[in-house]
């Protein structure tokens, strides 16, 4: 690796973490119908304003000792974990993509299921303002992708969204209870959008698969039963992720041992 290539590997990770940090506000805001622009960022026990010394991805909260530096209330963990999680995978897009067009599509993506992610895990629901334009932005960009295309992408739309309502439905109309919301659906077609109508079934047996193990797991765990609500969107999310840096060779070793079973 070279001296310019480390240096900019170093700057895309830093600029996923403050990305990161602003992921944070709208990880905290967008579910209470709050702006993600103003008022500031503050302290929302004591209401002080978190000066930019403060603000500073990750450094900022092991020097706060992980408490506010006003009314000393704990600050939660999941500030630091976002801003590691957005930087690594922005440092991980560069390394694989390198400063393209293609980089800067993936990260918008990729911060965008971050902030999914940790808004589901908490308030088990997928924000619109998200989700319905990403699947707008992910369409209009497929223009100006080749290896994507219109077509891919609108394809890609049409079969996530269309896959998980007929999942939706099939289930309803089975247990008449509702198993999946309408967030998963929308999501899925944004995913869609962004990565084609190839990536949809793999998307959605990966995540069905982690899904089960993890679920499988906290049922045990907690000595629950299968009535264990557990939100879907984090496992979309994370098999999306796995689709962009591996899905091609995951399929190709599929589908090679396939063909020496056969």
């Amino acid at each position: 690796m070279t001296a310019a290539h480390l240096l900019f590997s170093t700057f895309s990770f830093i600029f996923g973490a403050v990305v990161g940090s602003f992921l944070n506000v709208c990880i905290y805001r967008l579910p209470r119908h709050e702006s993600v622009v103003f008022p500031p960022s503050h302290c929302p026990n004591c209401d002080y304003r978190i000066r930019w010394y403060d603000n500073v991805p990750v450094l900022s909260y092991l020097l706060l000792g992980g408490k506010c530096r006003s009314c000393k209330t704990p600050i939660s963990v999941q500030y630091p974990v976002v801003e590691l999680i957005n930087g690594f995978l922005t440092l991980f897009l560069f390394l694989r993509f390198g400063p393209s067009f293609g980089f800067a599509v993936l990260f918008i993506f990729c911060s965008a299921l971050v902030t999914i992610t940790f808004i589901d895990l908490e308030h088990q629901i997928i924000p619109d303002v998200i989700t319905l334009p990403g699947i707008v932005i992910g369409f209009i960009i497929s223009f100006f992708i080749p290896q994507l295309g219109w077509l891919n992408s609108l394809l890609g739309i049409l079969a996530g969204g269309g896959s998980l309502l007929i999942v939706a439905y099939g289930y309803e109309l089975l247990t008449k209870k509702e198993g999946m919301g309408g967030g998963d659906i929308k999501l899925l077609a944004m995913m869609g959008a962004f990565l084609g109508w190839k990536s949809i079934l793999f998307i959605i047996f990966a995540a069905s698969l982690i899904g089960s193990v993890v679920g499988i797991a906290l049922m045990v765990a907690q000595k629950k039963d299968s009535k264990l609500a557990i939100p879907f969107g984090p496992f979309l999310a994370g098999a999306a992720i796995i689709y962009i840096f591996f899905g091609r060779t995951i399929i190709l070793w599929y589908l090679g041992t396939v063909s020496g079973i056969r």
